[in-house]
C-alpha cells in the first residue's frame, strides 16, 4: 500500500503543472483597510490623481496615502461617480449632484436632483454618469437625465422600456433598451442605431469605437462589430471563456487592449486581436472574483472594484510576478536559465519551463525535497539538494552524490574536470572522469557545515559558518585534506551571514558592515563604503549575488542594492531599488537573483518569484503635495484649514497635522518623504514612508512647514509648503506688552516708594536698635565690673579665710605653747612658788577659751555673715559650742585640727560631731560637713 502511495505521489509530479503566468503587481485594498463597504461600484480619477470610488457606504477617496469616506446625501449605496473638471458627480438612490473640493481639502455636496424631483420616478437608482462636451448624463433603469453644466438645465430621455446600460466613445453617447437594441442620443433625443437581434436579445456591456464602426461587448455571448449596419462576430482566443463567464463590465485601456471583467473568474486583458494578454483571478493574486467595476488611471494602472475589496494591477510595472497561491511550487531558493529553459529551486522540488512563455511549470523527477542551489558549469547544471547533489540533463536528474546534504559548488581553479561543494558536514570534491560526473573524496581536516565558502588561485578555502564564525583552510594540491585550519576573531559571526568573490576580492557580510579581504595580511577589512548599506538599521541579511554582468547585489530592509564599477573608474557605484523586504517577501539570508537577460533579473520569494527590468525602472516625475492641515486644542476635536492660504492658528490650537501625499499606487516602489518645519526645526527629518506629521504644542509664531518626497532613489522636483502662524495669546500682544510696560512703571514707581520707606524705617530701626546694643553694652560692661568686683570679694573672702585660718592655727599654737610652758613650771622647784604661780596667772589669762572665741567669731563673721544665725534658725537646739563646732566644720578642719581649739581630745571632736548630727536630725546618707558647707 506505502509503495502504492509513493508510485503515485511520483507520477502526479511527474505530470504536475500549473499555469506559469508571470502577472503584474497587483496591490490589494480590503475593506477594513480603506474604511468603507464591501463593493465598489465605479471608479473616477481628477487632474491631482486622486482616485474615487462609488461605494456602498458612499464615497470614498484615495490620494495615494490616506482612505477618507463622505456618505451618501442620503445615506443610500452610491452607484455611480465621474470625475468632470473640478466637480466630482456621484449618483445614488433617488438621488444625484456633485461634490466639489473645498479650501480645507474636504468635500462639500450640492445637490441637482432636488431641481427635477418630480420628474425622477420612485425606487429609482442612477447606475452611470457619462459627460460629452458641457452635458452630464445620469442613467438609471428608467430615464437619462442630461444635464447642460453652463445652462444649469435638464433634458430628459424616457424610453418606452427599460434602460440596460449607457456607453460613451470617443464621440457619441449610446443606450442600450430592453429588446429594442442599441440608440445614441443625437441633439437631446434617442436615435436608433441598431435593432439586430444579437443586439436586442443580449445585454450590451460596453461599446467600443473601432475604425469602420463599432466593437460590442455582450455579458454572454463575447465581443461583435458593427460596421454599416451589419452585426459580425470578433473572434478572441478566449470566446469560450467570455462565453462560460458573466461579462459584467468592460474598460478599453490607453494601449488598445481591452480588460473583460466577470462576475465569478476575475480579470481577461485581450489585445487589439483578441489574444490573451493576462487572465488575472483570485487564485492568481485578485482578491475576489466578481469584477464590479474597472478604470485605467493616468499612470495606466487597472483599479479594479471588487465585491469584497479594491485591487490595483500595475500593468506598466517594471516587476512581474509570478505567486504561487497552491502552495506546490513553494519557496524559491534558486534559479537558473540554462538552455532557454527557466530552473527553480524551491523546498518542495526543482521544476523547470520553457523561458518567456506562459508554458506550465514542469516537475523533474527525483528532486523532491529542499533545493539549496543552482550551478552552472561549462554548460552543464548541478543542484545542491537536501539529498545531496544531482546533476541536470533537461528534466531529468542524476544523482551523483548521496552522503551528505549539498549547500554550494564552487570550481577549483585551473581545473575544469574538478568541483568543490559545500556540504553538511564538510567539502567534498566532484570529478569528470570519462564525460561523467562523480565523487572523488572528502577533504579531511574540517567537518563544519560550509553553506558559504570560495577558493582562492592558492587553494586557500574561506567559509562563513553563521553560528561558528569565519575560517581559512589550506589545501593540498590533490585536494584530500586541509591543513590546521585557521579561526577568525574578527569579523564575528553573525545571523544570515555571507562571503563570497567579487571582482577578484573576497568580501565577508553581516550585521556590523561589509569586510573585504587584503590578500597580503590576509585579514579582513571594514569597507567603509559598502558598510553605508547597512546603516541606519537596513541591515536584515547578509546574502550577496553576483550576476552574470559582474554587479553585486545585496538585500536590506528597504532596498535592493545592486554594485557595479563605474565606466571611468575602479569605484563601485551603488545602485539602489527602494523595494522593501516586506512587500518582495524573501527568504532572509536565502534571497537569490538570477540575471535573465542583459537588464532583466529574476528574485525569489517565498510563494514563488518576480522578475524586475531595470531598463523600465524610471518612472514620470510625480508631485508631493500637502493633502489636509488639522487643528486643533488639547483633548478637542481637529479642524480642517484652508491649504492653499496662509495659515492663522489662535494660541490653543497650537497642535496642527499635515498629511501630505505623492499620488502613485505603485506595489514595490513607494514614496519616501522628509519635512521641515522652519522655526521649530533646523534640519529635515529622516527619509520616511510615513505620510503624516504631527507638531504638539507649537510656541506663538512664524512657521513654515516644508515637505519634499523621493520615488524610485530619484528626488522629486517640488517641494511643497505651507506657512501658517500660531498667535499670540491677548497676554503677549503688542498692546498687552505696552499695558505691562506702563503697569511696570507704575509698579517700579510705588516699589521704589515702598523700598524707600522701609530703608528708611529699617535705618531708624537699624539706629533704635544700635542704641540699644550700646545700652546692652554698658549693662554688659556693668556686668563685667560686678563680676571683678565679685571676683575681687571672692578673693578677699578667699584671703581673709586664709588669714583667719592661719589666726586660728597661730592661737591654737599660741595655746598650746603656753599650755607646755605651764606644765614645766608647775614642775619647778618651789623655791620660787610666788613667781611662779604669777607667771601660770598670767598664761591662764592668755589662754582663756572665751576670748579665743570671741576673736575667732568676730573673725568668722566678717568672712561669712549670717552662717551662724542661719544655723541656728534653721536648728534652734543648738548650743554655742556646737555653733563654733559648727564654724571650724564650715572651714573644712579636720577634727584633730579642731581638737586645740576646743582644749579637748580628738575623741572628744568626734563625739561632739555625732552628737551635732543628732540635733540636726541629719539621715545616715548625709555627710555633716556636706550638709554645714551647703547651709
Amino acid at each position: 500500500m506505502r509503495l502504492q502511495k509513493t508510485f503515485l505521489l511520483v507520477a502526479l509530479f511527474s505530470v504536475f503543472n500549473f499555469l506559469a503566468q508571470e502577472l503584474p503587481p497587483i496591490v490589494k485594498y480590503a475593506p477594513n483597510t480603506y474604511g468603507a463597504g464591501n463593493q465598489n461600484w465605479m471608479i473616477s480619477q481628477d487632474q491631482n490623481q486622486y482616485l474615487y470610488f462609488a461605494n456602498n457606504e458612499g464615497l470614498l477617496t484615495f490620494d495615494g496615502s490616506k482612505w477618507d469616506l463622505y456618505p451618501s446625501p442620503n445615506e443610500t449605496i452610491i452607484r455611480s461617480v465621474k470625475v468632470i473638471g473640478q466637480r466630482i458627480y456621484t449618483g445614488c438612490y433617488m438621488e444625484f449632484g456633485y461634490w466639489v473640493r473645498q479650501k480645507n481639502g474636504q468635500l462639500r455636496y450640492t445637490s441637482l436632483s432636488k431641481k427635477i424631483k418630480s420628474k425622477i420616478q420612485e425606487d429609482e437608482q442612477f447606475w452611470n454618469i457619462l459627460n460629452y462636451d458641457q452635458w452630464i448624463i445620469f442613467q438609471s433603469l428608467n430615464k437619462i437625465f442630461i444635464y447642460d453644466s453652463k445652462k444649469d438645465s435638464f433634458k430628459v430621455i424616457a424610453p418606452k422600456s427599460g434602460i440596460l446600460k449607457s456607453y460613451r466613445t470617443s464621440n457619441a453617447i449610446y443606450y442600450q433598451t430592453v429588446s429594442n437594441g442599441l440608440f445614441e442620443i443625437v441633439s437631446g433625443k434617442e436615435s436608433l442605431v441598431s435593432n439586430d437581434p444579437i443586439l436586442k436579445n443580449n445585454k450590451i456591456i460596453n461599446v467600443f469605437a473601432i475604425d469602420q464602426g463599432l466593437l460590442i461587448q455582450t455579458q454572454w455571448n463575447g465581443f461583435y462589430t458593427l460596421i454599416q449596419n451589419k452585426v459580425s462576430r470578433f473572434t478572441t482566443e478566449v470566446d469560450h471563456q467570455l462565453i462560460a463567464n458573466n461579462i459584467y463590465n468592460s474598460q478599453q485601456l490607453s494601449n488598445g487592449s481591452f480588460a473583460v471583467g466577470t462576475v465569478s473568474n476575475g480579470v481577461f486583458i485581450i489585445d487589439t486581436h483578441g489574444k490573451l494578454q493576462h487572465h488575472i483571478y483570485q487564485s492568481k493574486g485578485l482578491s475576489n472574483n466578481t469584477v464590479l467595476s474597472l478604470f485605467e488611471d493616468i499612470d495606466k494602472n487597472l483599479w479594479i472594484g471588487l465585491d469584497n475589496g479594491i485591487n490595483c494591477i500595475n500593468l506598466q510595472s517594471p516587476i512581474k510576478s509570478f505567486t504561487d497561491n497552491s502552495g506546490v511550487l513553494g519557496t524559491t531558493y534558486a534559479t537558473k536559465l540554462i538552455d532557454g529553459k527557466l530552473y527553480v529551486g524551491t523546498n518542495q522540488g526543482l521544476f523547470y519551463k520553457k523561458y518567456d512563455s506562459n508554458e506550465d511549470f514542469k516537475f523533474i523527477n527525483g528532486t523532491k525535497g529542499q533545493v539549496w542551489s543552482l550551478f552552472e558549469w561549462n554548460g552543464e547544471l548541478f543542484c545542491g539538494h537536501d539529498s545531496g547533489s544531482f546533476l541536470i540533463q533537461g528534466g531529468i536528474a542524476i544523482h551523483i552524490f548521496k552522503s551528505s546534504g549539498t549547500w554550494k559548488f564552487s570550481p577549483v581553479p585551473n581545473r575544469k574536470d574538478l568541483l568543490l561543494q559545500g556540504n553538511y558536514y564538510g567539502i567534498s570534491v566532484l570529478q569528470k572522469i570519462n564525460n561523467q560526473w562523480v565523487f572523488k573524496n572528502k577533504i579531511a581536516g574540517f567537518d563544519y557545515s560550509v553553506k558559504s565558502f570560495e577558493i582562492s588561485k592558492q587553494l586557500e578555502v574561506y567559509i562563513s559558518h553563521e553560528y561558528k564564525g569565519v575560517f581559512r583552510l589550506q589545501l593540498n594540491k590533490e585536494l584530500t585534506k586541509t591543513a590546521p585550519f585557521y579561526t577568525y576573531t574578527y569579523p564575528r559571526k553573525g545571523k544570515n551571514a555571507s562571503l563570497i568573490q567579487f571582482n577578484g576580492a573576497i568580501y565577508y557580510a553581516y550585521k556590523e558592515g561589509i569586510f573585504k579581504l587584503n590578500p597580503s595580511t590576509k585579514q579582513f577589512i571594514k569597507d567603509p563604503f559598502l558598510s553605508t548599506i547597512f546603516s541606519k538599521d537596513e541591515y536584515t541579511s547578509g546574502q550577496m549575488i553576483v550576476d552574470n554582468s559582474n554587479r553585486l547585489w545585496l538585500f536590506t530592509k528597504n532596498y535592493i542594492h545592486y554594485l557595479s564599477l563605474s565606466k571611468l573608474s575602479n569605484q563601485l557605484k551603488d545602485n539602489v531599488i527602494p523595494i522593501p523586504a516586506s512587500l518582495t517577501n524573501s527568504m532572509l539570508g536565502y534571497e537569490n537573483c538570477t540575471q535573465l537577460s542583459n537588464a532583466v533579473f529574476l528574485i525569489g520569494t517565498a510563494d514563488g518569484y518576480y522578475t524586475l527590468n531595470l531598463n523600465d525602472l524610471s518612472f514620470k516625475n510625480y508631485k508631493v503635495a500637502i493633502t489636509n492641515i488639522a487643528v486643533n486644542r488639547l483633548n478637542e476635536g481637529s479642524y480642517n484649514y484652508a491649504i492653499p492660504e496662509d495659515g492663522k492658528f489662535n494660541y490653543e490650537q497650537n497642535n496642527i497635522a499635515f498629511n501630505f501625499t505623492v499620488p502613485e499606487y505603485n506595489k514595490y516602489i513607494n514614496a519616501e518623504y522628509q519635512f521641515l518645519l522652519e522655526g521649530f526645526q533646523e534640519k529635515w527629518s529622516a527619509w520616511s514612508s510615513k505620510s503624516a506629521i504631527n507638531f504638539k504644542n507649537l510656541p506663538p509664531g512664524n512657521y513654515v512647514f516644508k515637505v519634499r518626497a523621493k520615488f524610485s532613489n530619484s528626488l522629486l522636483e517640488n517641494t511643497a509648503s505651507y506657512s501658517f502662524t500660531v498667535v499670540k495669546p491677548w497676554y503677549l500682544t503688542h498692546l498687552a506688552v505696552f499695558i505691562y510696560l506702563v503697569l511696570f512703571v507704575v509698579l517700579a514707581f510705588y516699589i521704589h516708594r515702598a523700598y524707600q520707606n522701609y530703608y528708611e524705617k529699617q535705618e531708624a530701626k537699624l539706629i533704635e536698635e544700635n542704641n540699644l546694643l550700646l545700652e546692652i553694652k554698658e549693662l554688659e560692661n556693668e556686668q563685667e565690673l560686678m563680676r571683678l568686683r565679685n571676683e575681687q570679694l571672692s578673693q578677699d573672702v578667699d584671703s581673709k579665710s586664709r588669714e583667719l585660718a592661719v589666726s586660728t592655727m597661730s592661737l591654737n599654737s599660741k595655746n598650746e605653747l603656753l599650755a607646755f610652758i605651764k606644765e614645766d613650771l608647775k614642775k619647778t622647784a618651789p623655791s620660787d612658788t610666788s613667781n611662779i604661780k604669777s607667771v601660770i596667772s598670767t598664761i591662764n589669762k592668755n589662754i582663756t577659751e572665751e576670748d579665743s572665741w570671741k576673736v575667732f567669731r568676730e573673725a568668722f563673721d566678717s568672712v561669712d555673715k549670717d552662717f551662724l544665725k542661719r544655723v541656728k534658725q534653721i536648728h534652734p537646739s543648738l548650743t554655742p559650742n556646737d555653733l563654733r563646732l559648727c564654724a571650724y566644720l564650715r572651714m573644712n578642719l579636720s577634727s584633730k585640727e579642731i581638737a586645740p581649739l576646743l582644749n579637748i581630745s580628738v575623741r572628744s571632736v568626734e563625739i561632739k560631731r555625732y552628737r551635732l548630727r543628732k540635733k540636726m536630725d541629719l539621715t545616715h546618707e548625709q555627710g555633716l560637713v556636706e550638709y554645714i558647707l551647703t547651709v
